[in-house]
């Protein structure tokens, strides 16, 4: 495997990162244990897979290249104009992997480490009696950044019913979706339905663009820029009449904590047909539910509390041949914490949803992750810092969801029950919350300042009671 540039969203990441706040996010999986070994056993076979998985051997270097410009014309035929995408997209997605020379000036690169041993990366850990304060522990420690940036930590349970694996990884490495990829290739072989044929390849085009081609290219520049600028302009309109708490943002500790809750997937349904609106829409308004429930427990009070959710949105094609780097956007919503009623509080998620919808994933202030684009490597190395304070005043809690196949995986033949995803947490904030759905039951999962939180479990129990609250509303 040659290096592979990281891609503008990615190398954000990476810039964002200190060592008081690790931007990683990770999946605490829970699996039934057949036998007394069966932790010991999965460590084992976590490390022997890894080695064989091309994606895990990956670390990441910085790229300090001379000064001098000098533009890969064949890079530039092969991503663009096929692609479609705007051309300040394919010059600046770029900066890192279509130029080459002073504007590739303080990029980054993913490429194979030569020394890459599997035991630096698997841990298997000595019994826990309760696998998310073990996670909450191993969330707050950096991963190492010489090396490929993820970590496999096996956690058997007291009493060895059951183990948990904590999987961690580095954004810039993977998103949600290409972590899942990189994890399942790690659990027991599956029969998997065949993939679909790849569309036959576009033929390839000359160096030099058509001329025919230059009033578009010009349009999609322009188009591109004028983007860039509505989304600044979103992007400031959103710190407006702010009404958050005090509770979602707090000064870094660099301390995790996560909590885990399992709801039943026919319950999100049956509200979904009595209210109306998306699985999705129910998700985010459980999460608002549940911060009025927690923000009025702990006496913070939640009237006239309305934070903003940032809920990316992946705009990664799918089968792609290339699935490494971030490819979001997103949509900045205001979660009606302050609506008393449970029923209207999902009737004003999905009208905001539906707003967001409408005017797409490439508008507004939750696209502001479209901006890296815009950015020069250089501008990320020195401006990440700056930009990482600047969060929290841009949302207040991130609400993500992570896909996850719909059939049952297992390692070393024990199945696995539960899965826990674990998003970052953004230098400032409090809280962050992530979602996934597997074999009929959806799993929140819930990250938090550590010195900040130290009542999440109260937050989880809320989730609990604000689906049974939803679910009563919906059948009377």
């Amino acid at each position: 495997m040659t290096a592979d540039p990281l891609a503008p969203l990615d190398l954000a990441f990476w810039n964002l990162e200190s060592a008081g706040h690790p931007m990683h996010l990770a999946a605490l999986g829970v699996f039934t244990a057949g036998s007394p070994s069966a932790a010991a056993h999965a460590a084992d076979l976590l490390a022997a897979r890894s080695a064989a998985v091309p994606g895990l051997r990956m670390r990441i270097r910085d790229t300090w290249q001379p000064l001098g410009l000098r533009r890969s014309l064949s890079a530039l035929r092969r991503s663009w104009p096929a692609t479609g995408e705007p051309l300040t997209a394919a010059l600046g997605r770029p900066l890192t992997s279509v130029v080459r020379g002073s504007l590739a000036f303080g990029g980054a690169a993913r490429e194979p480490d030569p020394g890459f041993d599997p035991l630096d990366h698997v841990r298997l850990h000595e019994p826990v009696a309760d696998f998310h304060a073990a996670a909450g522990d191993l969330m707050g420690r950096p991963l190492e950044r010489t090396r490929p940036p993820w970590e496999a930590h096996v956690l058997p349970e007291e009493g060895g019913a059951r183990f948990a694996v904590l999987f961690k990884f580095h954004h810039a490495l993977a998103d949600g979706l290409r972590a899942l990829t990189l994890a399942a290739a790690l659990m027991d072989p599956t029969d998997l339905p065949t993939p679909r044929p790849r569309p036959a390849a576009e033929p390839a085009r000359g160096v030099v663009p058509d001329v025919r081609e230059v009033p578009g290219m010009v349009r999609d520049a322009l188009a591109g820029a004028g983007r860039a600028l509505d989304i600044g302009a979103a992007v400031a309109r959103s710190t407006l009449d702010m009404r958050s708490s005090p509770a979602l943002t707090c000064a870094p500790s660099g301390t995790r904590r996560t909590a885990g809750v399992v709801v039943d997937l026919d319950d999100v349904h049956r509200i979904r047909k009595s209210a109306g609106g998306t699985v999705n829409d129910v998700l985010i308004a459980v999460v608002a539910g549940a911060l009025r429930r927690w923000l009025d427990e702990r006496g913070d009070g939640s009237d006239g509390v309305a934070p903003r959710a940032l809920v990316p949105v992946s705009r990664r094609r799918p089968r792609t041949a290339h699935p490494q780097g971030n490819r979001l956007s997103g949509y900045l919503i205001r979660l009606p914490v302050d609506e008393k009623d449970p029923v209207t509080r999902l009737t004003r998620v999905r009208t905001a949803m539906d707003r967001n919808k409408e005017a797409g994933p490439h508008r507004g202030a939750g696209a502001v992750a479209l901006l890296a684009e815009h950015v020069p490597p250089l501008g990320h190395r020195l401006g990440g810092p700056l930009l990482g304070q600047a969060a929290r005043l841009w949302f207040d809690v991130l609400v993500t969801s992570v896909p996850l196949p719909g059939f049952g995986l297992r390692l070393g033949g024990d199945p696995l029950g539960a899965v826990f995803p674990l998003a970052p947490l953004a230098p400032g904030h409090s809280l962050a919350v992530a979602v996934s759905t597997y074999r009929g039951r959806v799993h929140y999962g819930l990250v938090a300042d550590g010195a900040a939180v130290e009542d999440l479990g109260l937050l989880a129990r809320a989730v609990t009671e604000e689906v049974t609250a939803l679910t009563v509303a919906c059948d009377h």
